[in-house]
Formats: structure tokens, sequence, C-alpha cells
């Protein structure tokens, strides 16, 4: 077994690993240590990193390797070294689509760290409080953060970038790093003690966050989880959180009283009606005036991103009615359910079920594209359960006009949107359940689901659950008459 010391970061890590590499050294004949690290030293015994030459490796690796590997070497344990050993030397030794399988162990392992480690990162970079200072008339910003993780050298340049103008320390137990305008540096880390506890400017952030604090959105358990409570100490805002709590229920029944009325112009208070979709549907319903009430709908906030209402399309009286989540980009411009890739394939499961499409009614149980921006890009955002619920009257409108004899549910959210928020896709696909808006409800992937499959056998094995439902339908219907 060879002892190898390193300093316990990914730069060490990686010229070390390329050396072993070269040298044919193989994950079980290496005991990793990170220098320093006395409860694995003899007493009397200092650790020092072992010398390693930049050596000359000709087996490429994968870049999503390298970007995982930098942000497991983060990681509090030291067992991500031979970890992150064992990965590389199998994907330079046979396994170079190892990071495809998912369900592997050790890609597994590595992913949850990377992922651990790059939520730790997210919430120093929200939850890092810099108070003001005066030192020797230079003005300075100091914070002390307590983060999970190693990951005071990976955020740095953040911070550095963020904050350009400013000097300032983040200080924390392990490790702690300087700006001074000009390049960052780094040192020990730090009690809470050593750092200050008060800034006058404070008292106008707990203003400002008092004053957009909504109370009818308050989940405590999700605030737990997404601010957990061991950085309460550090954050001046934390200090409202309790008297916040409490206020909440009072406050959400003000905010409902003045909601409900209104004031015209001679001072009469009158009520507001609560607009919903509901408020949009036609007495006298056709699928062409559906169609069009449903063109300017605003019973949720939907309406104001999207380029268009996206409305079924297919037969007044059609055997067969889909139903997928939401329309996609393409099908937000084209104002068409299903045309984009997503649309392609399901083309394509129907052909081979021998389906007509034009004999097929096609929508979703939200009407409006959600979507976030990246650059020039929107990206699928999964609608909440109040925009689906917002969203379920003009779906329930179509049902009861086409009156399909069997439904197909394209992905969990359109099932459960029907069957409940109980339902597991995992568990029912593929089944024929009855249900109380069609004699058979059935429910399978969706196809934009499918294309998303990161790996390839687990995609095609997606689509040949989506394929194969779908010809189950096709021989349910063969059965069916109107």
């Amino acid at each position: 077994m060879l002892d190898v010391f390193i300093k316990p970061d990914f730069e060490h890590w990686r010229v070390a690993a390329r050396s072993l590499l070269a040298a044919g050294k193989p994950p079980e004949a290496i005991c990793w240590i990170e220098a320093g690290a006395q409860e694995t030293m003899l007493p009397g015994f200092t650790s020092e990193a072992t010398s390693f030459a930049e050596a000359d490796t000709s087996a490429p690796v994968p870049k999503a390797f390298l970007q995982m590997a930098d942000l497991a070497s983060c990681f509090r344990e030291s067992r991500r070294w031979p970890l992150l050993y064992r990965v590389l030397w199998r994907l330079t030794h046979g396994e170079p689509r190892l990071l495809q399988i998912v369900v592997d162990d050790d890609v597994y392992e590595l992913m949850q760290m990377s992922k651990s480690v790059r939520r730790d990162a997210h919430k120093m970079k929200a939850f890092v409080r810099f108070r003001r200072l005066e030192v020797n008339g230079v003005e300075e910003f100091i914070a002390w953060h307590r983060p999970d993780h190693l990951i005071v050298p990976h955020v740095a340049p953040f911070f550095a970038d963020r904050f350009a103008p400013m000097r300032w320390t983040i200080l924390t137990p392990d490790a702690s790093v300087s700006w001074d305008t000009r390049r960052l540096t780094y040192g020990p880390g730090v009690a809470v003690s050593t750092a200050p506890n008060q800034d006058p400017l404070e008292e106008i952030w707990k203003t400002y966050y008092a004053s957009i604090f909504n109370p009818a959105r308050l989940n405590i358990s999700a605030m737990q989880k997404e601010m957990p409570q061991k950085h309460w100490r550090t954050l001046p805002e934390a200090t409202l959180i309790p008297d916040l709590i409490h206020q909440a229920p009072k406050r959400v029944e003000t905010m409902m009283k003045q909601a409900a009325t209104q004031t015209n112009e001679a001072g009469d208070v009158k009520p507001v009606p609560a607009t919903s979709a509901k408020d949009f549907l036609p007495k006298h319903r056709t699928l062409p005036q559906l169609r069009e009430a449903a063109a300017v709908c605003k019973g949720c906030d939907l309406y104001c991103h999207a380029t268009q209402t996206v409305f079924g399309q297919g037969p007044n009286r059609a055997k067969l009615m889909l139903i997928g989540e939401q329309p996609g980009d393409q099908e937000d411009l084209a104002g068409q359910p299903f045309v984009g890739p997503s649309g392609q394939l399901l083309d394509e499961a129907l052909q081979a079920a021998d389906i007509p499409r034009d004999e097929v009614y096609v929508t979703n149980a939200v009407k409006h594209f959600k979507f976030e921006p990246r650059g020039s890009r929107r990206i699928h955002a999964k609608p909440s359960s109040r925009e689906v619920q917002a969203c379920r009257p003009w779906l329930e409108a179509e049902i009861e006009l086409v009156q399909p004899s069997l439904i197909v549910c394209l992905g969990a959210t359109a099932a459960q949107t029907l069957l409940g928020a109980q339902f597991r896709l995992t568990k029912h696909r593929g089944e024929f359940l009855p249900s109380d808006w069609a004699p058979w409800l059935l429910a399978t992937n969706h196809p934009a689901a499918i294309l998303r499959v990161p790996d390839p056998k687990m995609r095609e094995s997606s689509r040949q659950q989506f394929f194969d439902d779908l010809r189950l339908v096709a021989d349910k219907l063969q059965g069916v008459t109107i």
C-alpha cells in the first residue's frame, strides 16, 4: 500500500493523480492522506505533502468529471480523494462513459458530493453579511460564516468580482480570505467571537427585509431548509423572523380584507370581484368559443410573460384525448400544442401505434408557457400547483365538450391534475384506470421528459415504455365506439 500525502485541494490532488495514473498505480494500491491530518499520524509524526512531478498522461477525461471533481474536492470528508481517483481510474481504464451511468455507486456518490458543495456555495453567497469597520481611517468590511464544506477558495473569486471596489474579509472556522481590491489573500480559520457583531447599516437592512416579507407565502419548513438556523446568528434579519412568523396570520387576514374591497372616487367601498379562469369561461360553450375566451385569460400570472395562450387542438368529438403538462418554447411561439421536439416524438409514437394524430384531441393542463430566461434561451419551468389549479377550469371544459372515451396523461403533472396529488407515475404508468373524466384513463411518460434523460440506455428504455403504452391505448381503442 502506497501512502500518498497531499494538500487538501483540487490542484494538488490533480498533480498527484496524474503522476500515479502515469505510473499505473490502481486505486486499491493507494492510501490517500491529507497532509497535516493529525488523526492519522503517530505521536510526534508530522506529515508533509508528497512531491510529484507534473506527469504527461495521454488518457483524456470528460470535462464533466473535472467540473465535478473540482467541486467534490471541497467536500469536508477525506473519502473524497480515493473516490475521485477511483472514478478517474475507471474512466481511463475501459469505462469512458462511466459518468452516464447515474445508478453506479461511485458516480452517484460523486454527484451527491458535488451537489452538496454546490448547495453550500450557494448558501455562502446568499448568507454572507458584511459589517462595516474603520481601521486606521480606512473603510473595511468583515463577515463571519460557517459553511458545511471547505469552500472558501472556491467561492472567494465570486466575492472578489461582486465586491471588487471594497476591502473585505470573510472569516470561517476553517479558513479566512481577504480582498484588498487587487488580490485575494488566504489565512487560517477563526472563531465567531473574533468577528464584529454590529453595524449601523443593519437597521436599514432589517427595515427593508421586514417590508418585503410576504406572510401569505410563509412556509416555515421550506424557509428553514433554505435558510438553516445555524446561519441565523450572523444574519441581522434573523432577529426579526420569530416576530414576523408570529404576526403572519394576522397580516394575511388584513391583506385579504384589503384585497376584498376597493374605494371609488366618491370614497365608497365596494367589493372587488375575484379573478380566476372561471371568470373568463363563456356561458354557452363550444371548442371555438373556449379557445377564443382562453386567449384573454388572466387567471394566473403566466399570461404576463408567455407569447400567447396555447389551447387544445383536435376533433370536437374524439375517442382519445392526450393531456400534457404545458406548452414549450416552440408551442408558445406557434400557438399550437406539441409541435416542437416533444411533439415530433409524440408523432412517432402515434404513428408506431397506428393512431392518426388528426383523430386525437391534444391539449395541456396549463395553457401558458412558464419559463426561466437564460441568455437568449427560454428554459422550461415546472408550473406550480396554484398555476395548475388556476388553469383547471379550461381543461375540465375541454373534457366536457370532447367527451373522450380514453384519456392519456403525458407525465405526472397532467395525471395529478385529474387523479390527485397522491398519484405516482412510477407506480401506475401504463395502467388503465377508471376515472370520473372518461371511462378509461392511462398515464405514461411525457415526451419532453424522455428527451431530457441524460443516459442513452435509460432514455431508450423510457422511449420504449412510451411507445408500448400507446400501443396498449391503440388496442383499447379498437373496442371503443363513440
